[in-house]
């Protein structure tokens, strides 16, 4: 009898996605007729069957979850790689936060990995003549050939993308879905004047942080290199190894987290969460390794009886790969502080290994970020290269405190409803606003994950009192650090509010604090997080079907 009960709730959740795909295969075939792309109308229909299947077997595999059949781990790669795939073709190539300049920081790794030239001798990036279509889709540079390599015709390599020029995906509409299916179908081939494997100077600049962040993405790069495929290929080889790379880990994660793992589970699932782990993206190494730091931190406070070498040895790794890429994370490293002494083994122990995970992570920094740290440090009336104007310093902050305070008052006063929309993905790809999840579905996913943070019953309390506290002034410094930085980095004297904040930066440390949000005074009648959980994946079954239609109506 429960388990036709159960049947009938993945009938209805799986009607609902497939009633409200109908409705928006309407405003697909506006779309298609007014440009003629009927193959538009095919590719969604085909996506509308796979999310209806999906949100059938996705049903199934929950069901079985409550009937004392599959743990979360094993639901987890199947979900997230299934719905990640999905994300990445609909949202394609170089349509996530500086995905170009994450793209071309992962090709200048892969040459290295090949052994190819990387660089020009004046340090800009090379990349195959064929793969310059990705930033220059329909060929509006005049290149000239310059001291062994191509380069813009007048020689200069100071400036980003010619303003005629088209980077594939990065203002998402129906061309960029028509100029991947011309590339495809060979319509498309970009610069015949130049030979596929010649290197080419791309005219944006790579990401100054640890290359340890784009192992993955340049796996694929490299891969795709090696087999001569086509830019296409190289694009797409490239974002799934990164999706692969941040399943891997988020799996890791959840198999040593001691409670909560739905929590984990549900971070994962936000659209956000999702559409960056598709993508080239270095916050991808940054998401993996703090979701692993904070389960191992907890699997060694609440659940292990003793601390081993190589638990310390994984939690300073974990440090030193993420570190680099945002230092405001380092606050994370306190929660290594919620493990008893005990468990090391004594003082001495206890000390060896906080000097290894906060060494690992000042050894990182140092290699990484010396000159950039040392050049806020020393900085007295900064400019700010963006815009030319006057920005803030520390010693400015340091001698004026209640300036300091004034603007994060401000700011949380007046932007915290963005942090809460671009953390859960109210706008996706470039922050497009067109690209956005409905509000209801925002809130949607925002107490679907106060409802995981509860307690269920017969479920125990683990983290209390002081520690629960403890958790809480790590997260808040981190968001603390988020903000400073951005006040340092972005934002300009005349401004009132700290600029270049987006909600994507509190994602490493929300699993912790939702976690350390369980208490005794909010306890939910019944266990149904496996049902919030699945409606979570059939809402972004949704938002898939309706990101598409409405990329096809931008005309």
């Amino acid at each position: 009898m429960r388990e036709k009960h159960e049947w009938k709730r993945i009938v209805t959740a799986s009607a609902v996605v497939g009633a409200f795909g109908l409705w928006h295969f309407m405003d697909v075939r506006a779309g298609a007729s007014a440009v003629g792309d009927g193959w538009l109308t095919a590719g969604y229909l085909c996506m509308w069957a796979l999310a209806l299947g999906l949100a059938v077997v996705f049903g199934w595999m929950f069901m079985r979850q409550i009937r004392g059949g599959w743990k979360l781990e094993k639901i987890y790669p199947a979900a997230a790689l299934a719905l990640g795939l999905l994300y990445m073709f609909v949202l394609p190539p170089m349509s996530a936060p500086d995905e170009i300049s994450h793209y071309i920081t992962a090709y200048e790794l892969s040459s290295r990995m090949l052994g190819q030239p990387a660089r020009r001798i004046d340090g800009r990036v090379l990349v195959r003549a064929q793969d310059w279509i990705l930033e220059d889709v329909y060929g509006d540079y005049a290149i000239s050939f310059d001291a062994g390599y191509w380069a813009e015709d007048d020689g200069s390599l100071s400036g980003g993308a010619a303003p005629d020029s088209v980077v594939l995906g990065q203002r998402l509409n129906e061309s960029t879905y028509r100029a991947i299916h011309d590339i495809w179908t060979g319509k498309l081939q970009g610069r015949q004047d130049v030979e596929p494997q010649t290197p080419v100077v791309t005219s944006f600049p790579p990401v100054t942080t640890t290359p340890v962040a784009y192992v993955p993405q340049a796996i694929g790069i490299a891969a795709a290199r090696l087999l001569r495929l086509n830019s296409l290929w190289l694009a797409y080889l490239g974002r799934f190894c990164n999706l692969v790379f941040f399943t891997f880990m988020t799996w890791l994660a959840l198999k040593r987290l001691p409670f909560g793992k739905e929590v984990l589970f549900g971070v994962a699932l936000l659209p956000m969460t999702l559409h960056l782990s598709a993508s080239f993206s270095y916050d991808v190494m940054i998401l993996a390794c703090m979701f692993l730091f904070t389960a191992v931190c907890l699997d060694l406070a609440y659940a292990r009886e003793r601390v081993r070498v190589r638990d310390v040895a994984l939690l300073a790794v974990l440090m030193a790969a993420a570190g680099p890429c945002k230092m405001i994370y380092a606050p994370m490293m306190g929660l290594c502080l919620l493990i008893p002494v005990r468990k090391f083994g004594g003082w001495g122990r206890w000390l060896a290994s906080a000097a290894a995970v906060s060494g690992a992570w000042a050894a990182a920094m140092l290699l990484v970020n010396s000159r950039v740290v040392g050049a806020y440090a020393a900085a007295v009336n900064p400019v700010l290269s963006a815009t030319g104007e006057e920005g803030y310093s520390l010693l400015l902050l340091f001698h004026h405190p209640m300036l300091l305070i004034r603007m994060f008052y401000n700011t949380l006063l007046h932007q915290t409803d963005e942090y809460h929309l671009t953390m859960i993905g109210g706008m996706l790809g470039n922050l497009d606003p067109m690209l956005n999840v409905p509000y209801v579905l925002v809130m949607f996913f925002t107490a679907g994950l106060l409802l995981l943070a509860f307690r269920v019953p017969g479920e125990s309390l683990t983290v209390t009192g002081g520690k629960r506290l403890w958790i809480f002034a790590v997260c808040a410094v981190c968001a603390a650090a988020a903000l400073l930085s951005m006040l340092i980095a972005c934002t300009p004297r005349t401004s009132m509010v700290i600029e270049g904040v987006q909600g994507r930066y509190f994602l490493p440390f929300l699993p912790a604090l939702l976690l350390a949000c369980k208490n005794d005074r909010l306890v939910l009648t019944k266990d149904g997080n496996r049902s919030i959980l699945y409606l979570m994946c059939c809402a972004n079954l949704y938002i898939l079907l309706r990101l598409y239609s409405v990329v096809c109506q931008c005309i």
